[in-house]
């Protein structure tokens, strides 16, 4: 089952991603419109702010000696790669399932001089091959949502990281459930959006803490996003439907166009508090 989950996000990347850089850009991932949501940017700027404030919130960009070996799990095209590579002068390697993205950020390298600086692989986030106390960072910028063993893809980030690493994650949750379980429509809404993006279930961010706690991390600091970065599925949704997006979708295939016509599921999960986005720093 965990192979054919793996396959199934490899296809849906390999299959979407060109045409996500042509319409969307090199940031695979949600854009920050200020803590409450009403900030006008750009959205291909609002990505960008995303890494900075993610950056800032951690505290990552106080400490005295910033990270120099970085993993960037599901690196996608490298858009989080190569601008930690530029701003850190880190030596950065990312790793996805999709080796058409992997491809693609490894070009982006090369365009940008940053070859000596970055690295792509094809990996397993699950069964990393790296040694363990191998980075200062690892950078799990909406990864988490796809891992089908969350403790184990922790397990893993725990120990390649140095003693005294960080880890950053940003994920996709669902709301809180110590008081109210998730209702009957909630778990059909997630299902739809599990079987549309290939995801295998999220959790909530209390839960990725506990794990993260179990895990043996230390320092870990928590924060809920939700409202900062919700105005994203709409304004992808508006640019969905250009003339060259929609060309775009039909040669991309039909996995592609139907995560395109579900947009609105987490745009809607998002306004019913169902959908969150989650942060957590923590510290080996």
């Amino acid at each position: 089952m965990e192979k054919d989950l793996s396959t199934k996000i490899q296809q849906f990347y390999d299959a979407s991603s060109g045409l996500w850089e042509q319409i969307w850009g090199e940031h695979m991932h949600h854009g920050y419109y200020g803590q409450d949501g009403r900030s006008l940017l750009e959205r291909r700027q609002a990505q960008i702010e995303m890494i900075k404030e993610l950056l800032k919130w951690s505290g990552c960009l106080e400490k005295e000696h910033q990270p120099q070996k970085i993993l960037d799990v599901g690196c996608g095209i490298g858009g989080s790669s190569l601008y930690l590579a530029q701003n850190f002068g880190a030596q950065v390697i990312g790793i996805t399932l999709s080796p058409v993205q992997a491809a693609r950020a490894t070009e982006r390298a090369t365009e940008s001089g940053l070859t000596t600086q970055v690295q792509f692989q094809v990996q397993d986030a699950l069964k990393m091959p790296f040694s363990s106390d191998s980075f200062d960072l690892v950078w799990s910028l909406e990864s988490g949502e796809h891992m089908p063993d969350k403790m184990q893809f922790l397990q893993e980030c725990y120990r390649v990281l140095q003693p005294g690493g960080q880890l950053i994650l940003a994920t996709w949750c669902h709301r809180p459930i110590d008081i109210k379980p998730l209702t009957k429509d909630e778990k059909q809404h997630l299902e739809k959006i599990y079987q549309v993006y290939c995801l295998p279930y999220v959790i909530s961010l209390d839960e990725y803490q506990d794990i993260a706690r179990k895990c043996g991390f230390k320092e870990i600091c928590s924060d809920d996003w939700s409202t900062a970065v919700a105005p994203f599925w709409d304004v992808v949704i508006d640019s969905a439907i250009k003339p060259q997006a929609l060309i775009g979708l039909i040669k991309a295939g039909w996995q592609t166009i139907n995560a395109a016509l579900s947009l609105r599921l987490m745009s809607r999960g998002y306004r019913r508090g169902l959908i969150r986005f989650g942060l957590i720093s923590a510290y080996k």
